[in-house]
């Protein structure tokens, strides 16, 4: 599939995404929360257990992409062995996704940016959870609804993103 339709819609926003049910429960809780109810068998990178999770997650936050100012050649260069590939444009064990675009300004007294994420996880030598350096940031605790611009799924075999309503 080729991404770059997607790209133009990602470039330069902050995101969260998710699997169109999941985000059917956010827009039900009116927020986006660190701990939703979902096994550990569904969730990114627990089959290691909670010494290797995510480390947003061990920070009780909500991991984010931050494509402001990204560069796909650059970075994948860069960062061979980030995951960021594995997300976008969709999961490819769920065949979709949900973007939501998450305003910055509003999320600013609770976001952990990208280089400051990276910074905390080598202060705190947390090597062993996993991180995409320099592109993921953290809002910690739960992200309200409030906060969000809009979203699109994305699904196999389209060629567009399809908006879907965030109230």
């Amino acid at each position: 599939m080729n991404p770059d339709f997607v790209w133009l819609e990602l470039h330069g926003g902050l995101w969260h995404t998710t699997h169109p049910e999941r985000f059917r429960r956010i827009l039900v809780h009116g927020a986006i929360i660190p701990e939703p109810d979902i096994p550990e068998s569904d969730r990114w990178k627990t089959s290691n257990g909670p010494e290797c999770y995510p480390y947003v997650r061990t920070l009780g936050g909500i991991s984010l992409f931050d494509f402001d100012n990204f560069d796909l050649k650059t970075y994948s260069e860069q960062y061979p062995l980030s995951s960021w590939d594995y997300f976008v444009p969709y999961r490819k064990d769920w065949g979709c996704a949900v973007w939501i675009e998450i305003d910055r300004e509003r999320v600013a007294k609770h976001l952990v940016s990208a280089a400051a994420l990276v910074a905390r996880w080598h202060d705190e030598k947390a090597f062993r959870h996993t991180i995409m350096p320099y592109l993921e940031a953290a809002y910690i605790g739960e992200l309200p609804r409030t906060a969000f611009v809009r979203a699109f799924v994305v699904r196999e075999g389209e060629q567009s993103c399809h908006p879907v309503g965030i109230t």
